[in-house]
């Protein structure tokens, strides 16, 4: 059956958030995000979509079956800890629209719905805000990591296609846990950006790691 692509927003986004839940506990369990969720943190933490005016969840279905989404938000609604690393660097959230997770079963990847889903969010981006900038984080892991997969690569060259490069020494910190583990660790995320419209990155931005 041919998947189709929505984009919800505001209360459209409530009959959807058990899927939404349960791809994220699925799929963020496996590599790299090693993420041990449970749905009823889901749902709270998927509230976010839900309050955001700008907010806006791509979702693939197949039939009725959910088998992918993708969330993006304006930065100025997002949780303090993704906020930090732009506030304190004397910028304006409203300049940034944040691309959260996209999720998506193995069975649909590799048929182009990646693609799908930033090109549906920079479109929501483009039409309801006048943000500058997309931005997101990924996960940092190290090469020796032991739960990293034989021939592991990262999605780096996927994300330069699509016109994101990384920004080095801007990273935020968030608290998961792991499975197996008894406690939330912390964990270090990369940011990455494009310019939406043709702006240059700002200067406070583009500092050497290093220099962070």
């Amino acid at each position: 059956m041919r998947v189709t692509i929505e984009t919800l927003t505001g209360e459209r986004i409530i009959p959807v958030l058990p899927d939404l839940a349960r791809l994220r506990i699925g799929v963020f369990r496996d590599w790299p995000y090693l993420y041990d969720g449970d749905v009823a943190y889901e749902e709270k933490y998927l509230q976010f979509y839900v309050r955001s005016e700008g907010a806006a969840v791509i979702i693939a279905r197949d039939g009725d079956s959910v088998v992918g989404a993708s969330t993006c938000l304006p930065m100025r609604d997002e949780q303090e800890a993704i906020r930090a690393p732009f506030e304190t660097r004397g910028l304006s959230t409203d300049d940034f629209f944040y691309f959260g997770e996209s999720v998506l079963l193995d069975a649909y990847r590799g048929q182009g719905l990646g693609v799908r889903f930033f090109e549906e969010r920079e479109r929501h981006a483009l039409t309801t805000s006048l943000a500058n900038f997309a931005t997101f984080c990924s996960v940092r892991r190290p090469d020796d990591h032991p739960a990293r997969p034989p021939g592991a690569t990262t999605l780096h060259a996927f994300w330069a296609r699509r016109g994101f490069r990384p920004l080095p020494g801007v990273t935020c910190e968030l608290d998961w846990k792991e499975p197996g583990h008894a406690e939330e660790t912390p964990h270090t995320l990369d940011f990455f950006i494009k310019s939406l419209r043709g702006a240059p990155i700002p200067a406070s931005l583009e500092m050497q790691e290093h220099d962070a």
